[in-house]
């Protein structure tokens, strides 16, 4: 196995430059799957507190990075959207969010926007015992005894300290949602209608906006608040 990736052929979620280098570093298996881009990326290429995989590693050992609230060793770990980085030394905080063309990038946050996280419901289904399991679009799980109300496409807030749920956002007409892929990625605005596709094709959904409107998947949307749309102002 190869700690390399050629950077022509990463996602385009990567915030890396593809003509500079012929390889960069390839991510652990992890969160978020193939699009999770390794935090060493992250601290060298888009933060520039590295320069080299042994500072990061060095930063690691020392518990000076945190994902999520948890303190991280491995510095290629997968980091994707919605994530929370955490640098408590410098008292800096960033939420995972898509950029222009989709691209992941960094959104300044406070302190406590950074004690949970978002998380979109992918998934719902009864497991042995009686109890529910809700997966998240980062991979990750939730097991609950009683899960009625919440549905695929939902959004879920996330303390990263006991990992409970926090807040609730229902995907359904009228929401605050924002585009984490596709060509309107980083794009918020209302859900005016979801489009049921008859059989196995995708749903759509047409989003209103500020300068007008744009239509989508529904995989390509996330319900949010607008506390969360505050952040960029922080």
């Amino acid at each position: 196995m190869t700690n390399h990736q050629k950077r022509l052929s990463v996602p385009n979620s990567w915030p890396v430059e593809r003509k500079e280098e012929t390889f960069t570093v390839k991510a652990d298996a992890g969160p978020h799957g193939e699009k999770g881009v390794p935090l060493l990326i992250v601290l060298r290429d888009v933060l520039g507190y590295v320069d080299s995989r042994k500072e990061a590693r060095y930063a690691l050992n020392n518990d000076a990075v945190l994902v999520n609230g948890d303190a991280i060793a491995d510095e290629a770990r997968p980091i994707g959207m919605f994530d929370i980085l955490a640098f408590p030394a410098r008292d800096e905080y960033f939420r995972v969010f898509p950029g222009e063309g989709g691209r992941l990038a960094l959104t300044p946050i406070d302190e406590e926007s950074a004690a949970s996280r978002l998380g979109k419901i992918t998934d719902k289904r009864q497991v042995s015992g009686g109890d529910f399991q809700l997966s998240l679009h980062d991979g990750s799980t939730i097991q609950l005894a009683d899960a009625d109300e919440y549905s695929a496409g939902d959004s879920l807030v996330i303390d990263n300290e006991d990992k409970e749920i926090v807040a609730h956002f229902d995907y359904e007409e009228g929401a605050l949602v924002t585009a984490v892929d596709g060509q309107h990625a980083g794009e918020i605005g209302e859900v005016d209608e979801i489009l049921v596709t008859p059989g196995s094709g995708r749903n759509a959904v047409t989003v209103s906006t500020d300068d007008g409107s744009f239509e989508t998947v529904e995989e390509y949307v996330v319900t949010i608040d607008e506390n969360f749309v505050g952040d960029d102002d922080e």
